[in-house]
């Protein structure tokens, strides 16, 4: 009781602090009515918080984490809501949670949650042995669909029959860290359909199948990647084997299966989930979903300034229906094999509803002052955006640095409905959005959870920072190189 006391104490005390604070800058700049340039930078501190509370209570206290999680993150949305609600008043707290949680946060999830559904009623059955080989193989599929079914549909494919696969071996992690890395980032750049920001540069001029100018640095860090991967992969397969462990602990007595795929009618429905997104993103050039002269899009008023779009409505709408379809027509059995449960879902849905509110200041303020950052030329575009694309939702920070790209005005290059954009800063900004999403675990929406999926699985996970780690040890040098041959 007294701890809980004591923690009330800080948190009032911690929320006067904040608000006097704030209402001291809102009167300096006297633009209440823009966000970022009426917040503080440290008014970004939740979010922060939010950061280190993912990255810290799981490693210290991870049974305490584990049944506290969404007392954690209401704690940091109220750090935040309570004395941005008592300066801006409730008006403008109602819009930005509106905002945040309809516009954003439930599309996204959504989204996810049908992916994820649908990804769970298909399974490859017979003896797949994950030697070094087969598991460079595995990846190199799940990058190459990446880009034709989204990062996170191709994640959701290919995650468990890498985790079954490999389901004899001791070392795994690398894999899983290695699987993130390429099926759940860097493979998604070749198309708009690949990752949300290229979907977004696609919204506003940017023609289909320009992005497969990526392709060069796609194929270079693919490679890469997959040559590293089958070098450490290799290294512990010797060693496992020497040791003595073999497939066969793992498996039934008998010759080999062969490969086959049960499910496979889930491929309708996974259909239907990217054909909601292509729609979402098509459906505004027309008259019944948007006014073609001012661009305000026609939907549902939820409040002053919050209008649910009716095509955002019909995505989510073909989503949910394609994975309530997708658990009436799939066997039991196959999601009883598949290991499928909802606990991944669920920690995901908990953690982003916080990360999404906690930082609206962040995003605010980028959109604020994304055109005052003195970034110019190709290699600051591509460390920029990816810096942060690593911990903010990559798709609003491509669109604020390819509108500060617009605004350069730049004499040759790309013609956008931002302006017109040089190819290579362009090609920053892209690659930086999706490639470094990968650096953290929050980067883009697949990492947390495939690291769900595979924690459930019996699989060691690096933590937030120990992950951190590993994309410090084999993506920034990957990166430099990127920023070498490219971007000089």
């Amino acid at each position: 009781m007294k701890k809980q006391k004591r923690l009330r104490t800080m948190l009032l005390a911690y929320i006067l602090v904040l608000c006097s604070n704030i209402v001291v800058f809102a009167n300096e700049t006297g633009e209440q009515h823009n966000l970022g340039e009426s917040l503080p930078i440290w008014s970004v501190l939740p979010f922060v918080g939010m950061l280190l509370s993912i990255a810290v209570f799981p490693l210290v206290k991870p049974e305490w984490w584990e049944h506290h999680m969404l007392k954690v993150v209401i704690f940091w949305s109220l750090v935040f809501l309570v004395p941005f609600g008592v300066v801006f008043g409730s008006e403008m707290l109602i819009f930005n949670i509106l905002e945040i949680v309809l516009l954003d946060y439930l599309p996204f999830i959504i989204l996810l949650f049908g992916l994820f559904v649908v990804a769970g009623g298909i399974i490859l059955r017979g003896t797949l042995i994950g030697t070094p080989k087969v598991n460079i193989v595995l990846l190199l599929i799940g990058t190459i669909l990446a880009s034709w079914v989204g990062t996170t549909g191709a994640s959701m494919l290919l995650i468990r029959p890498v985790i079954r696969a490999n389901q004899w071996r001791e070392k795994k992690t690398h894999i899983i860290v290695f699987f993130i890395f390429l099926v759940s980032n860097i493979g998604g750049c070749l198309t708009p359909v690949g990752d949300p920001p290229l979907f977004l540069g696609f919204l506003r001029g940017i023609p289909f199948f320009w992005t497969l100018k990526l392709a060069p640095m796609f194929l270079l860090n693919t490679v890469i990647l997959l040559t590293v991967l089958y070098f450490i992969d290799h290294y512990y397969y010797k060693k496992e084997l020497a040791s003595g462990k073999s497939p066969r602990d793992v498996m039934d007595d008998g010759p080999k299966k062969p490969l086959r795929v049960e499910g496979l009618h889930n491929l309708i429905f996974m259909g239907m989930i990217i054909g909601a997104v292509i729609l979402n993103g098509v459906l505004p050039n027309f008259a019944a979903f948007a006014d073609q002269v001012t661009g305000e899009i026609h939907g549902v008023h939820i409040f002053e300034g919050v209008v649910v779009g009716y095509n955002s409505i019909l995505q989510m709408v073909m989503i949910l229906t394609a994975a309530l379809l997708s658990m009436k027509t799939t066997k039991k059995i196959i999601r009883s094999d598949n290991c499928f449960t909802w606990v991944s879902i669920k920690e995901v849905a908990t953690l982003f509803i916080g990360i999404f509110i906690t930082m609206i200041p962040a995003l605010a303020l980028l959109k604020a002052n994304g055109s005052s950052l003195g970034v110019t030329n190709p290699l600051e575009f591509f460390w920029a955006t990816g810096a942060l694309s690593s911990f903010l939702d990559n798709a609003p920070t491509y669109l604020v640095f390819l509108t500060t790209a617009g605004s350069l005005g730049m004499a040759k290059g790309l013609a956008t409905a931002v302006g017109t954009v040089s190819v290579k800063v362009l090609m920053a900004i892209s690659a930086g959005a999706v490639f470094m999403g990968a650096n953290t675990y929050i980067g883009n929406a697949p990492n947390f959870m495939v690291r769900s999926i595979a924690e459930e699985n019996k699989i060691v996970m690096p933590s937030f920072f120990g992950y951190m780690l590993w994309s410090l040890c084999f993506l920034i040098p990957l990166f430099l190189i990127d920023t070498l041959i490219f971007f000089r």
